[in-house]
C-alpha cells in the first residue's frame, strides 16, 4: 500500500472538517451538557463523545447524501434544509452510537484498552460502572434522536430507526464483537475474519451511508446501492485498521499500538501476513469504488473518501 509523500493535502480533506465541525455543534446542541444532573455520568459521555475521532460514520452520511441529490438534480451546490436537518440527526444518531461501542470494547471484561483518541479510556477515568452506564446512555440517546427525525415522502421514523437498530444488533455490531472476542489466539479461515468484519464494522458503515441517502429521499435502488458502497468501504476500513495497529506509533495511532497481537485477535495481518493485508485492502477498496460507477459523477466525494481512507496513517 503505497503512502503519498507530497505535502498537498487531499480534496476531501476540507469537507471532511466541514462535516466534522457541523457534527459536533449538533452534538452540543442535542445532547444533554457535562453540566446537567447525574454531572459524573454526562461528564463521562461527553468526554467519550467529545475526545476527537475522525467522525468517519457522520461524513459518509454528509457525503451519501450529497451524492443523492446531486445524482438525482435536486442539489444546487448544497443539502436542501430538510435533507440538511436529516442528515445532521442521523449523524449524531450514529456517531453517539459508535462512541458508545467504543467505552464497552475498551472495557476490561472486553478488548481491555488503556488508550482511546490518544487519552485514557473512559473507564480509567471514570471507572467500570460509570462508563458501561456511559455507554448505554450514548446507546439510548441514539435512538431518542432518530426518533425525532421528521421523515421524507419514502421513509416513515421507523425505517430510518430499524436501520440504525439492524446495523447495531445481535447480528451485526453486537455479534461481530462477541465473535471477535471468541475467535482471540484461534487460526480462523478468512471467511470466517471477513464475517467478523463484516458484522463489527461494515455494517455500521453501511448503515452510514443507507441513512444519507435516506435523508435525501432517494429512491430505494440508490439507498441499496450506496449500503453496499458502505459495507465494501467499511471491510476495506477494517484492513486498514488491522495493519495500522501493527505499523503506527501510539501519537499518530491514538490508542495503543500492537495490542491486537498482544491480544491474540484474529485480524489479516496475524493470520495472513502484513503483504496480504495491504492487497486486501487495496482490492476492497476498489470494489467500493466500482459499485459507485451507476452514480457517475456524483459519487466523487465518495471515492475520494474511500482513497483517503486506504492511504491513512491512522
Amino acid at each position: 500500500m503505497e503512502q503519498k509523500t507530497q505535502n498537498t493535502k487531499p480534496p476531501i480533506l476540507e469537507d471532511l472538517n466541514r462535516w466534522q465541525k457541523i457534527t459536533e455543534e449538533a452534538l452540543q446542541k442535542l445532547l444533554p451538557s457535562a453540566s446537567t444532573w447525574p454531572t459524573i455520568l454526562h461528564q463521562a459521555m461527553c468526554y467519550s463523545l467529545f475526545a476527537g475521532g475522525k467522525r468517519l460514520r457522520p461524513a459518509i452520511i454528509f457525503a451519501s447524501a450529497e451524492t443523492t441529490q446531486q445524482f438525482l438534480g435536486t442539489n444546487s451546490g448544497k443539502l436542501s434544509d430538510d435533507c440538511f436537518e436529516r442528515a445532521k440527526i442521523c449523524a449524531c444518531a450514529i456517531e453517539c452510537l459508535h462512541t458508545y461501542s467504543l467505552i464497552h470494547d475498551d472495557l476490561p471484561c472486553m478488548d481491555n484498552d488503556d488508550l482511546r483518541r490518544g487519552r485514557p479510556t473512559c473507564h480509567k477515568v471514570y471507572g467500570e460502572a460509570i462508563a458501561v452506564l456511559a455507554g448505554d446512555a450514548l446507546l439510548t440517546e441514539s435512538f431518542a434522536l432518530l426518533a425525532k427525525i421528521k421523515p421524507t415522502s419514502r421513509f416513515s421514523v421507523s425505517e430510518f430507526v430499524a436501520c440504525l437498530a439492524r446495523a447495531a444488533s445481535s447480528r451485526n455490531l453486537v455479534g461481530g464483537q462477541a465473535a471477535d472476542i471468541l475467535s482471540e489466539n484461534k487460526k480462523i479461515s478468512p471467511r470466517e475474519l471477513r464475517r467478523i468484519h463484516s458484522t463489527k464494522t461494515a455494517a455500521l458503515l453501511s448503515a452510514s451511508a443507507r441513512l444519507g441517502a435516506m435523508s435525501a429521499d432517494a429512491p430505494r435502488e440508490i439507498v441499496s446501492r450506496l449500503g453496499r458502497f458502505g459495507f465494501r468501504l467499511g471491510l476495506a476500513f477494517q484492513a486498514v485498521d488491522d495493519i495500522l495497529d501493527v505499523t503506527a506509533e501510539a501519537t499518530h495511532l491514538g490508542k495503543t499500538p500492537g495490542k491486537d497481537a498482544a491480544s491474540g485477535k484474529a485480524t489479516y495481518p496475524s493470520l495472513f501476513g502484513l503483504d496480504y493485508a495491504r492487497k486486501q485492502a487495496e482490492v476492497l477498496t476498489h470494489r467500493a469504488i466500482l459499485s459507485l460507477n451507476p452514480l457517475q459523477c456524483a459519487a466523487d466525494k465518495l471515492r475520494q473518501l474511500a482513497q483517503y481512507l486506504l492511504l491513512r496513517t491512522h
